[in-house]
């Protein structure tokens, strides 16, 4: 009967390419993209959706299982050990020819799930007790968990908020998994040695905060912090989406194609996620965010220094200030109060606006100074014009009169040998006058006033 219900869930599901993306959504959808893709760079992105009932977030978590890509691993292992980089106790050892003779395989990009309901020991492991009681051959092994299963690939923890209520051993080793970049895990049975193994996973989970017990964040402060962004899911509010979400049940809208093509995208992100990084002058931004407004915590800096170079690799560009305010809504809804967030975001679009004040003022400026200057120009114009008409007017008989007593003179001065005039006495050739000299007073006016034509005679 369990089995047959499975099978009527399974056929009901919606696929990937049925789902339709929305406001309310929509960024659920971007953070998936940028999950996949971490996981599949080896650098695990985790995330949790919050939303009311029915607002289609665990929808959209499993559908996404559809465009998960395919991963290579040394051939039959249960750990899904990378041949590049085997972590498991039996392959951790092995020599490159080794490997190579064992083989590879590709398989689906592992997506398990853990509910409210599960134990320690089918998420982490536990012996197996089919192998210990064997008649023919008894042997102490174990048998993996949940956690250890999915290595390198996806694990959704749904209603994680009373996971965190109700099992508090789940959370712990939750805490462990998504404390560092891999996780490790920690396997303990009697009568078998401790073993711990490192767990390369992304955790998607979601929960409804208006339920019992409430927000994650109100329960468990430090599991919420994990999480490296935090998304909240809405229902749609324009009809025509609504009536496309229902229709999206009719298999017309399986497509296969686009759930390709979207595989094939994140492959082509995952070659080149290594071509992009951030500048130094996002960093600083970032830097002087985390210092001006207090943060608590550094892994918010971390998780969108991470998204941004995902994000770039997806978008085929370096991220810009952009990337950053719209990674910060998400790295920063589960750790700051809305006030402080909605500053803090102010703070950034006034930032990325800067540049473009700066500009336009620059250009006020330059216009400013033209007008200075083509005023200046016109006003000197307007001086010289008229200084030139007093000049004209003024001071013309006096430089004729002086230019023609210093021809005079110089024709004079010059002597035989025509030197030069000196400014210095003593090299001028002074000649006392032929008569004594009388006061002006004893003159007659005809003698000390002349005429033009009389002092070029």
């Amino acid at each position: 009967m369990a089995a047959r219900i499975f099978v009527e869930r399974d056929v009901f599901m919606k696929k990937y390419s049925q789902l339709i993306r929305h406001t309310g959504n929509n960024f659920l959808f971007d953070l998936i993209d940028i999950s996949i893709l971490g996981t599949l760079a080896n650098t695990p992105i985790h995330f949790h959706a919050e939303g009311l009932r029915g607002t289609g977030k665990t929808t959209i978590i499993r559908a996404a299982k559809d465009i998960l890509p395919k991963i290579k691993r040394i051939k039959g292992c249960i750990y899904n050990c990378d041949p590049s980089n085997p972590h498991c106790p039996e392959h951790r050892d092995l020599s490159n020819k080794d490997i190579e003779q064992l083989g590879t395989e590709l398989i689906d990009m592992p997506f398990l799930e853990i509910s409210p309901s599960a134990k320690k020991g089918t998420v982490v492991g536990s012996i197996d007790l089919k192998k210990i009681s064997s008649r023919e051959e008894p042997e102490a092994a174990l048998l993996l968990g949940t956690i250890p299963r999915a290595h390198r690939g996806i694990i959704f923890v749904d209603e994680i908020n009373r996971i965190a209520d109700t099992s508090p051993e789940l959370a712990d080793i939750l805490l462990d998994v998504m404390g560092t970049k891999p996780g490790r895990i920690q396997i303990e049975e009697v009568g078998l040695p401790t073993v711990v193994i490192p767990v390369q996973v992304s955790i998607w989970a979601a929960s409804n905060p208006d339920e019992e017990p409430g927000p994650l964040e109100d329960i468990r402060r430090q599991l919420s912090d994990r999480f490296d962004f935090t998304v909240n899911v809405e229902r749609p509010v324009d009809t025509a989406v609504l009536k496309m979400i229902l229709d999206g049940n009719n298999e017309k809208y399986n497509d296969s194609y686009l759930i390709e093509e979207k595989k094939e995208k994140l492959l082509r992100a995952q070659a080149i996620i290594d071509d992009f990084s951030l500048s130094d002058e996002i960093k600083s931004i970032l830097a002087s965010m985390y210092v001006d407004f207090g943060l608590e915590s550094l892994r918010s800096i971390e998780a969108i220094m991470l998204g941004a170079k995902i994000r770039g690799a997806l978008l085929g560009k370096n991220p810009d200030i952009g990337e950053i305010i719209f990674l910060a809504r998400l790295a920063l809804r589960h750790r700051m109060d809305a006030k402080n967030l909605n500053e803090l975001i102010k703070h950034l679009e006034q930032r990325r606006h800067q540049p473009e004040k700066k500009s336009e003022a620059a250009m006020k400026s330059n216009d400013c100074d033209l007008r200075k200057a083509v005023l200046q120009k016109n006003n000197d114009q307007k001086i010289g014009t008229n200084s030139g008409k007093l000049k004209n007017k003024f001071f013309s008989p006096l430089e004729k009169m002086m230019s023609i007593l210093t021809n005079k003179f110089s024709s004079s001065a010059g002597g035989k040998n025509n030197r030069p005039i000196s400014s210095d006495p003593k090299d001028m050739d002074i000649k006392a006058p032929s008569k004594k000299a009388i006061s002006l007073k004893q003159l007659e006016l005809k003698d000390y006033v002349k005429k033009e034509e009389e002092l070029r005679r």
